[in-house]
């Protein structure tokens, strides 16, 4: 049965099948071809979609833009102090409005809630450009970068390094199990995903062959492991107070040369950015006047190397979405 995502919202990917996901993914392989070639697809003119940032991006950003503009799209960007919403305006007064103006609607901010009563009411696809409980965008570019490294993905050894409960943990468990990989979370134990989510993955795993494994041993989760991934320590959003806390929890799965070469032999390294590999941000700096570190999730030597596929996410994130918003417009 042919994959028909026209209208669809993309808020989470508990919400697409294996053969959805799929088809994003290939889709996504054709607009890069396109893209690299430079052979012109403004598929969607004459629609416009708005990007509505609670929380500020550059990657997400800049990949909805340049997605837009080469589909043909006018596009508009709203900031957190750009519109009412939330303020004086409500989200589903927002949402309506918005929905009438434009053809499609990008949202980055806080509320996994937020975003899906933004899909129910503005009658156009909403698309989750990232919120506290899930990045549903970024899943798609990451397994389009793991599939250009390996030639496939059912069966693949996945590990996340960190904090297992953020967004994009819980997004990667998702993807992983709806496609059959082998996920492992390692880290703490205060910072394993919840159980009812580890519940539901389980659940698809039984259907797509895929497995779910949670260790606190760095070393067993690096071991077998085709893809080592990792993320910062302290989100967007959550308080400078909990820096000493994190530092203290994490610092043992930093992803440095020694847990690599525990890792299978061609395993790769990912991780959705920004990082703190270097002194060379503010933050960096002032982690490194407080507490010593000149590195955090990442040494600099992992992510400057071979193995390190950073950037073709990055790269690859702008496909992805020009694929999620035409297959949803057109």
């Amino acid at each position: 049965m042919p994959v028909n995502l026209q209208g669809k919202s993309f808020l989470k990917l508990l919400d697409f099948s294996t053969a959805e996901i799929q088809y994003l993914i290939e889709l996504s392989k054709q607009f890069k071809n396109l893209k690299l070639s430079r052979t012109p697809h403004r598929y969607l003119e004459g629609k416009n979609i708005v990007l509505l940032f609670e929380k500020t991006s550059t990657r997400t950003r800049c990949s909805f833009e340049v997605a837009g503009m080469d589909l043909g799209m006018g596009v508009t960007y709203l900031d957190p102090g750009s519109s009412q919403m939330g303020k004086k305006e409500s989200i589903e007064d927002t949402a309506r409005v918005l929905g009438r103006f434009y053809d499609g609607i990008e949202y980055r901010g806080f509320s996994q809630a937020l975003v899906e009563e933004m899909a129910e009411k503005a009658g156009v696809p909403v698309w989750n450009g990232l919120t506290d409980a899930f990045h549903p965008t970024q899943m798609i570019a990451d397994m389009l970068t793991v599939e250009e490294n390996f030639g496939y993905l059912k069966g693949l050894n996945f590990t996340f390094m960190g904090d297992a409960r953020n967004n994009v943990a819980n997004s990667l468990m998702v993807v992983c199990a709806k496609l059959g990989m082998n996920f492992t979370a390692c880290g703490p134990k205060e910072l394993m995903p919840e159980e009812a989510l580890i519940e539901e993955c389980q659940k698809i795993c039984h259907k797509t062959g895929g497995t779910l494994r949670f260790t606190e041993d760095p070393s067993e989760g690096a071991k077998n492991a085709h893809v080592i991934y990792t993320d910062i320590w302290v989100s967007m959003g959550e308080p400078d107070s909990v820096w000493a806390d994190r530092i203290k929890l994490l610092a043992p799965y930093q992803v440095n040369e020694q847990l690599m070469e525990q890792a299978e032999k061609e395993a790769i390294f990912m991780h959705c950015l920004p990082s703190f590999h270097d002194l060379e941000t503010e933050v960096g700096q002032q982690i490194h006047e407080k507490f010593g570190l000149t590195e955090m999730e990442v040494t600099d030597e992992v992510f400057e190397s071979s193995r390190s596929k950073v950037f073709d996410e990055a790269e690859n994130r702008m496909h992805t979405i020009k694929a999620i918003m035409y297959a949803t417009l057109k």
